[in-house]
């Protein structure tokens, strides 16, 4: 339910919404968007503007006064020693509903590089980092994240019995990555910290050479928030 509220909130943010228009671009039902946009305009998450439509609310502005990211400010005291010791590009993603958004990032100075942008969205269909967020979802987000995607419940239970990922040519052509989850401090996955770059540096099979590298590094940032 947090995830609907969430895609709400975004779709209103996006431009102004009629609850046609909402269940439209968010395909929720009918009744469960109404109950959810009217739920946080009870809170002043969101407001209406003067034709009736769902905008953001002026909590939202009260809320980013005062907003900290841990989980960021944690993984840019790590990602640069990651960096270092795999001389790849390194990337941290949070997943928002069925797409994963890079939150943090470092680059090697020179040389090819695997650029990905902090701000950057991408769906949560194809690669490393969006197999360790979809195999550690509660139950029925993964199952609706698995239709189209590359991954299978197979290998997302794989995922989670040895504890990270890694693909190639999954989510770009030529592009490799190994993935493994960040934990808060109940143990819930929250984040997936990542490694990529050419799949002829990486090989095919990037976890063979940096699982333990990424392990350790998801712990330091588990440990820092």
């Amino acid at each position: 339910m947090l995830d609907k509220s969430v895609l709400v909130l975004r779709t209103a943010a996006e431009r102004p919404c009629n609850l046609a228009e909402l269940t439209a671009a968010t395909g929720l039902a009918r009744a469960t968007a109404h109950r959810l946009a009217v739920g946080l305009e009870t809170h002043q998450l969101l407001s209406r503007d003067g034709t009736g439509r769902w905008v953001p609310g002026p909590a939202l502005a009260q809320l980013a006064t005062s907003a900290r990211d841990d989980l960021r400010e944690a993984a840019l005291l790590v990602l640069p020693r990651l960096r270092d010791a795999t001389g790849e590009s390194v990337q941290l993603y949070r997943r928002e509903g069925a797409e994963r958004v890079c939150v943090a990032a470092a680059e090697p100075p020179a040389g090819l590089r695997d650029t990905v942008p902090v701000g950057t969205r991408l769906p949560m269909s194809a690669g490393s980092a969006a197999s360790v967020l979809a195999a550690f979802a509660d139950d029925e987000t993964r199952e609706r994240l698995l239709d189209g995607a590359a991954y299978t419940a197979k290998s997302l239970a794989e995922v989670r019995r040895r504890g990270w990922a890694h693909s190639a040519a999954e989510r770009a052509a030529g592009v490799a990555s190994i993935s493994a989850p960040v934990h808060d401090r109940d143990g819930t996955v929250v984040a997936a910290v990542s490694v990529s770059g050419p799949i002829e540096r990486l090989g095919r099979r990037p976890g063979d050479r940096w699982a333990d590298d990424l392990i350790a590094a998801a712990a330091e940032i588990t440990e820092r928030i």
